[in-house]
């Protein structure tokens, strides 16, 4: 069942695409005590991802951060270095925390896998956009299939 307005951010470990490599960090650690917009995507590299998805949070950052969000993360089930060398792609620098789910574990545990096995590509992600703020969800929204409307930065800049 997909995560609700009013639960709690399931504890989970995730790596973090830097610069200086892979690095460690938990749910606890990324929400707790903030305002977070988090942006789930199927895969690094993809094309809604690259054109529109990533790079619009990277244009509306300053405006996110003016609305109370402390951090604006996205989320791939990808590893940490292609989740780093796509932020490096795309020139997030550090605006953007580049969150990688490798084998699906949050993605589950927030209820927002996407099976595409069939199409060569194993568990992913659904495209979403969620805001939590001391751990709790505030606001969720997830794309229709092949959809790209509710989980766009403008919106959670409206949803803040």
């Amino acid at each position: 069942m997909t995560i609700q307005v009013g639960e709690s951010i399931p504890s989970a470990k995730l790596m973090q695409g830097t610069a200086e490599g892979p690095k460690e960090t938990s749910t606890e650690e990324l929400f707790g005590g903030k305002t977070v917009v988090l942006f789930g995507v199927p895969g690094a590299f993809t094309p809604t991802c690259s054109a529109k998805h990533l790079p619009g949070f990277v244009t509306q950052y300053d405006a996110l951060r003016a609305k109370g969000a402390d951090v604006v993360a996205c989320m791939a089930v990808n590893d940490a270095f292609v989740m780093a060398a796509w932020g490096k792609d795309q020139g997030v620098g550090d605006k953007v925390v580049m969150i990688a789910d490798g084998s699906a574990e949050f993605t589950k545990k927030l209820g927002l896998e996407l099976d595409l096995t069939a199409r060569g590509l194993g568990i992913r992600s659904q495209r979403f956009a969620l805001i939590a703020k001391d751990g709790k969800v505030t606001h969720v929204a997830v794309e229709a299939p092949g959809a790209f409307e509710v989980s766009t930065a403008e919106a959670a800049l409206a949803a803040l």
